[in-house]
């Protein structure tokens, strides 16, 4: 598996409020407007525990919530995907109205769509953890 980590953002709220607003992903429609992820993502689409895309040169994906560590980690996984990938967050309070937020994204890449994605999927794990960080903090 290929791993690709977001820089580690902070966000200006507690951590409950920020893992109340992530483990429901009806509440990503509000960064759906944020216009450096626009440019990655298209005609985005979201449920409860499910959330889909289109991507540039690549196609739809979806993801689906597959488990929730209260306050601590939401991990997802592709639906309707040729490739198996696993997206962790994880938040951390550190102080009230402190807390970090990392994005994890594994993924079995074949050596070909590895080199036609990974620059994509480096750029694209920071864009969408600093749309999140920005959208969440207070």
């Amino acid at each position: 598996m290929t791993t690709y980590e977001s820089d580690i953002k902070t966000i200006s709220s507690g951590e409950e409020m920020v893992f109340g607003i992530l483990s429901d992903l009806n509440n990503l429609s509000r960064i759906a407007e944020n216009p450096e992820l626009n440019e990655k993502v298209k005609d985005l689409q979201f449920d409860t525990d499910s959330c889909s895309f289109g991507v540039e040169a690549y196609g739809r994906i979806g993801f689906r919530i597959v488990e929730r560590e209260a306050f601590k980690t939401i991990k997802l996984e592709s639906e309707n995907s040729p490739i198996l990938i696993n997206i962790w967050i994880q938040i951390k309070e550190i102080a009230e109205n402190d807390t970090k937020m990392k994005l994890t994204l594994k993924a079995e890449l074949p050596a070909m769509i590895k080199m036609m994605l990974d620059k994509k999927l480096k750029s694209g794990i920071n864009a969408i953890a600093d749309a999140l960080a920005k959208t969440l903090s207070k």
